[in-house]
């Protein structure tokens, strides 16, 4: 299934690539059309996010009032989820989608001339043998290795990978002296820290608008509340620092290429966040007068 969207993908980034001969802005527009594209997605599960806030809500109060009779605890649930007109797996589903967009689109970065250029296999299998015996270690990227060492020399799998002056196809890891490698993954690191903290600030807004509605957890115990409070709130702050380290780590073996890609892909994240955020909250507010 990654493949086949993968490959689907590809023919989205080949157009855009013919049309402007560069690979760079290429993965630039293509993440924001398929940003576009997937945009009702994320509106749904924005307001899927905020329905759930609510609906957990009634669900506290549910858990004290049927705390010993499971089955009407369920079926008032149930009551719960088709009187707020919520499908208690919607949310599901949007992961889903989101895990298969996220390894298609990193198939097809990763592998440019499987998925983009449609590049004959066994040329590919061919090229990256060759390039397998002059070096020691096998390439993680073996398609980028063959457009950094054929492109010069065969037009097939050439792909135009300067941008900004920088070589999309460079690895930070494999050139140190080279300073420029690692402005992208820098400026992605900087964006991954900024989409967790907005990310964060709004989960905590979530968690204290609910402290002000419900007075008692499922057990009736406030003091417990509080401490599972401070447990996620401590986790949500491990996260926040955490991410950038992983960023940090996978950007400097990845190539610039790829890091582009999310890099990118952050920014868009963090507006599309913020709008839908101020669109939502400005609707609440009209519905509320």
């Amino acid at each position: 299934m990654i493949s086949f969207f993968a490959n689907l993908f590809g023919y989205l980034l080949n157009f855009l690539y013919n049309l402007i001969q560069n690979y760079g802005l290429a993965i630039i527009l293509f993440s924001i059309i398929v940003k576009i594209i997937l945009l009702p997605i994320s509106i749904s599960q924005q307001k899927t996010l905020k329905k759930s806030a609510k609906v957990q809500e009634q669900m506290k109060i549910l858990q004290v009032k049927h705390k010993n009779n499971p089955e009407a605890l369920q079926r008032e649930m149930m009551e719960v989820y088709k009187r707020e007109k919520m499908n208690p797996f919607s949310g599901c589903l949007s992961a889903i989608a989101q895990v298969i967009l996220l390894f298609s689109v990193f198939y097809l970065v990763r592998s440019p001339l499987t998925y983009m250029k449609k590049v004959d296999t066994e040329l590919i299998n061919q090229y990256t043998t060759e390039i397998n015996e002059q070096s020691e270690n096998r390439d993680a990227y073996p398609e980028i290795a063959i457009i950094r060492e054929k492109a010069s020399s065969d037009d097939k799998v050439y792909i135009n990978m300067e941008f900004l002056g920088l070589d999309l196809s460079s690895i930070p890891s494999k050139d140190f002296s080279d300073w420029k490698t690692y402005v992208i993954p820098v400026l992605y690191v900087i964006t991954t820290f900024i989409s967790m903290k907005v990310t964060t600030a709004m989960q905590n807004k979530t968690k204290k608008k609910k402290e002000e509605i419900i007075e008692v957890d499922a057990e009736g115990n406030p003091k417990k509340k509080e401490e599972e409070i401070d447990v996620m709130a401590q986790t949500n702050r491990n996260m926040t620092y955490m991410m950038p380290i992983i960023a940090v780590s996978v950007s400097l073996i990845a190539p610039l290429g790829l890091a582009l890609y999310w890099l990118t892909n952050n920014v868009l994240m963090i507006v599309e966040r913020l709008t839908l955020n101020i669109l939502m909250k400005d609707k609440e507010e009209e519905e509320n007068v």
